[in-house]
């Protein structure tokens, strides 16, 4: 069964697509692709047990580090170049992103809220980096180093030029409700994002 988060990347995705899947885990977003809308996938993948899992489960994962790059991979080679929950791990979030559209027609991005009121107020009443389900590290062994809010992630799309062509804003259950949909970066938890150029 996928993460709520990886269901509904799925459903964005189209039938017969070819689908780049960075920092794929175990693989178990591309397996489903593949066994239910035939798509053809490639991982990129660093944790030797998650490219492990990936050949188990028979599919194509290469190890490479996100943050070295996608140079050896041709543009436009994909309709859609997936990161879950990784843009804020990365170093250069923007250049990983600008890279997902040069080998992608599209990007699909999922990262936690910042701006969320739960972290607006542990920051504000604690004085203290925020741990939640969301965010369960402590500041010093994190691995999300560039953070950001809704509204951050849109005005970057807007200052490169690029068109968000699909989004969603959550809770920690993946549940769309009324506040999410009329304030997304105050009570939205977790984002997730279609652009493209």
């Amino acid at each position: 069964m996928l993460r709520p988060d990886l269901d509904i990347i799925r459903n964005w995705i189209p039938d017969h697509s070819r689908v780049l899947d960075l920092g794929c885990g175990s693989g178990t977003l591309l397996e489903s692709l593949r066994d239910t809308k035939r798509v053809h996938g490639y991982g990129l993948e660093i944790d030797q047990d998650n490219i492990a899992a990936c050949f188990e489960r028979g599919v194509n994962v290469i190890e490479q580090d996100i943050d070295e790059g996608l140079g050896n991979i041709q543009n436009k080679r994909f309709d859609y170049v997936v990161m879950t929950q990784a843009l804020q791990a990365v170093h250069r979030p923007d250049l990983v992103l600008s890279e997902m559209l040069r080998v992608g027609r599209e990007a699909i991005v999922t990262f936690p809220n910042f701006g969320h009121w739960k972290v607006r107020g542990y920051l504000f009443f604690k004085g203290r980096m925020p741990v939640s389900p969301t965010l369960p590290h402590q500041w010093y062994n994190t691995p999300n180093i560039h953070l950001c809010t809704v509204n951050d992630f849109e005005a970057h799309c807007r200052q490169q030029g690029y068109r968000i062509l699909q989004s969603m804003v959550v809770d920690r259950d993946h549940r769309v409700g009324p506040l999410t949909r009329l304030m997304p970066n105050l009570f939205g938890e977790i984002a997730l994002f279609r652009v493209t150029r």
